[in-house]
């Protein structure tokens, strides 16, 4: 009996510990329930002719006709290369950055300047796409702008940079890195501050220079950390952030060979009424991001499973 009740009352202490939890975890859930499952619905969209006056029940089934348009046009190697490419320069170039950042935040021993550092470099994370956008403009443009300001005043000639597609590809790295590099580099700052001391310090007895505590004590530390970002980061390879390729170059239609990616272009699609050939895009980029996780999960599990993300 006694048994009994000391179970009871311990199942009654883990009942209002989960019922805790769960009310924590319950925007979270009814958020992703909201904007992530119940939409799900729509993907029949996909299949059909969709028409806003028949609805999803009475619009005409036409199959696989809406992808077929999509991988036929001439658009669809522009978007998936500019997507794709776009992706994997980023999480290289956002790897790179961001480590080499957080290294050198190591080094710095004063609190006040750890925080001054950390504060103004995440601050960009923080900001709309179109506050930044803003920003480009005044600095990218054709009369006013803060370049073409400087090369009159050194006698250059002045560039139309909404007319130049080639100089995007570097314009929206820049961007890219510039407002992600503090968020990131904080993370694997943290991950470099559950270092044991002792290490740097047993290597600084065998003579080991800061070059050599870097290669062989810090990154070494956080190849788990950027094996997982990198995993998460590959599902959004087929996906850009709409944001930065939208507002950055403003949407100039002479931009696109350079600009145009798979978000915009289901945009443009959504925006001119074509519902059903915007949801199959959207459906072939939802599937190959899964697919592109659970590939890059599986070749880091087979490389390192501790490095792996499940």
């Amino acid at each position: 009996m006694v048994v009994k009740v000391k179970l009871t009352k311990l199942n009654n202490a883990k009942a209002k510990d989960n019922l805790q939890f769960s009310l924590l975890a319950a925007p979270a859930v009814i958020y992703f329930l909201v904007f992530n499952y119940f939409p799900m619905f729509g993907l029949t969209m996909a299949f059909q002719e969709f028409k806003y006056d028949l609805g999803f029940f009475g619009s005409k089934f036409i199959g696989l006709k809406n992808f077929e348009f999509f991988f036929t046009s001439q658009d669809a190697w522009r978007v998936i290369r500019n997507t794709v490419g776009y992706g994997a320069v980023f999480i290289i170039v956002g790897i790179i950055t961001q480590v080499a950042v957080a290294l050198l935040l190591f080094e710095i021993r004063k609190k006040g300047a750890i925080k001054y550092f950390q504060t103004t470099m995440m601050l960009p994370n923080f900001l709309s796409w179109v506050i930044v956008g803003y920003f480009a403009y005044i600095l990218f443009n054709p009369i006013i702008g803060v370049f073409n300001q400087v090369f009159i005043f050194l006698n250059l000639s002045p560039i139309d940079w909404y007319t130049q597609p080639q100089y995007w590809p570097y314009i929206l790295t820049l961007a890219n890195v510039w407002k992600g590099v503090g968020m990131g580099a904080v993370i694997y700052y943290a991950s470099l501050l559950a270092i044991d001391s002792e290490l740097f310090e047993a290597a600084k007895i065998d003579g080991a220079g800061k070059w050599q505590q870097i290669r062989n004590i810090s990154i070494p530390s956080l190849t788990p950390l950027m094996a997982i970002l990198s995993i998460m980061a590959v599902g959004n390879l087929f996906r850009g952030d709409f944001g930065l390729f939208y507002q950055v170059p403003r949407d100039v239609g002479v931009l696109y060979p350079a600009t145009d990616i798979i978000d915009t272009y289901i945009f443009r699609g959504l925006r001119n009424g074509t519902l059903g050939q915007a949801s199959a895009v959207g459906l072939v980029q939802s599937v190959v991001g899964l697919v592109l996780v659970l590939g890059a999960n599986f070749i880091t599990n087979k490389i390192n499973p501790e490095n792996s993300l499940f």
